[in-house]
């Protein structure tokens, strides 16, 4: 219903601007001041004003033209944290070279340029590196507590947190529901989402569409010819992912509440991150070396870890960390029988 009323009353069109497409740092005074550089030119052909006036006028327009530009960079540097799209999106276009997909060599070693035929090799070479799961749900699921608590329940509220926080900037998925019309919709939709949403846990019965995903390829480095060199990233429902967050928090509350989470820890925990990681690091180490000991470190990174996380060991710990019944058997249904397509500068995989 709301997909047909968004198709009904949101046109999608094209916004035309009097400049065209125009920089950031391009305002009315610098236009003013090429014109007055262009008309310079043409009364110095003219003889109208002298050759050192016409300088004059260029390079007040070259030094306005260098401010605007300065002043713009330190607007997207300093709002960066606010906005990370558009400072990235003003480095990329500063770089000589465009990220584009391909062409792709086969293992026969042959070239592929279609966008469909590289859609389809790239889809095959991600699908080759996830972890194939086994069965169903695990026996530990069994041993898990029944959710009995009234107050373990979603709520509007809470479900309208999540649509506030939206970032309108970020594409659909392939259910076409845009983060826009949603949180354009903050007052009407929490609530039914939230009585969706409590259903989906309750009953661990998931929407097609939520565990649909058009993946996009984005180059990493290395040799542009080999499939390995692209980076997978998802474009989900909306929907689903404001579910996703939903029950992130349910199971971090129990994962907190019943000390689960070493302090070691410092990925994927609130108020911890990199920064935390590296000044307890520091601590420790300091202390062993002011103590005269000597200090051996490894690092270690596992390779293409998300994408090999396997989804029975997953389900099982979760069993054995006593969280509730619907929601293990809600993340099990989420992540059984997914379905995937890449899509190359508009061709889609099967």
């Amino acid at each position: 219903m709301l997909l047909r009323a968004q198709k009904q009353t949101i046109p999608l069109c094209r916004k035309e601007r009097k400049y065209g497409k125009r920089p950031a740092w391009l305002n009315k005074e610098i236009l003013h001041d090429l014109k007055i550089k262009k008309e310079s030119y043409k009364k110095w052909k003219l003889g109208q004003i002298t050759k050192d006036e016409y300088r004059q006028a260029t390079r007040e327009c070259r030094g306005k033209i260098r401010k605007a530009k300065a002043q713009n960079e330190i607007k997207l540097a300093t709002g960066i944290k606010g906005n990370k799209k558009t400072f990235y999106k003003y480095i990329k276009s500063k770089r000589k070279t465009k990220d584009r997909v391909g062409p792709l060599l086969s293992e026969e070693g042959e070239a592929v340029t279609g966008n469909l035929e590289m859609a389809e090799m790239l889809n095959d070479f991600f699908v080759s590196v996830f972890t194939e799961k086994s069965g169903g749900v695990p026996n530990v699921v069994n041993t898990s507590r029944e959710r009995v608590s009234l107050e373990d329940r979603i709520h509007k509220e809470q479900v309208k947190n999540h649509v506030g926080k939206l970032d309108v900037s970020k594409s659909p998925g392939p259910d076409e529901m845009h983060p826009r019309i949603l949180k354009e919709l903050i007052e009407e939709v929490p609530e039914p989402l939230a009585m969706i949403f409590e259903k989906s846990w309750q009953t661990g019965e998931i929407p097609e569409d939520w565990k649909r995903a058009n993946i996009v390829p984005i180059y990493k480095k290395g040799n542009k010819n080999n499939p390995g060199n692209y980076r997978p990233v998802s474009l989900t429902s909306v929907p689903g992912k404001i579910m996703e967050q939903v029950i992130k928090e349910i199971i971090c509350k129990h994962l907190e509440g019943n000390k689960v989470i070493g302090n070691s820890q410092h990925g994927f925990v609130k108020n911890k991150s990199c920064q935390t990681n590296l000044i307890a690091f520091f601590d420790k180490i300091t202390s062993l070396v002011d103590k005269g000991e000597a200090v051996d470190v490894i690092y270690l990174d596992f390779s293409k870890a998300f994408d090999t996380v396997s989804h029975d060991i997953l389900i099982d710990k979760l069993g054995k960390y006593n969280l509730d019944r619907a929601t293990i058997r809600w993340v099990h249904n989420w992540l059984d029988n997914r379905s995937q397509r890449v899509v190359v500068n508009g061709s889609k995989s099967c």
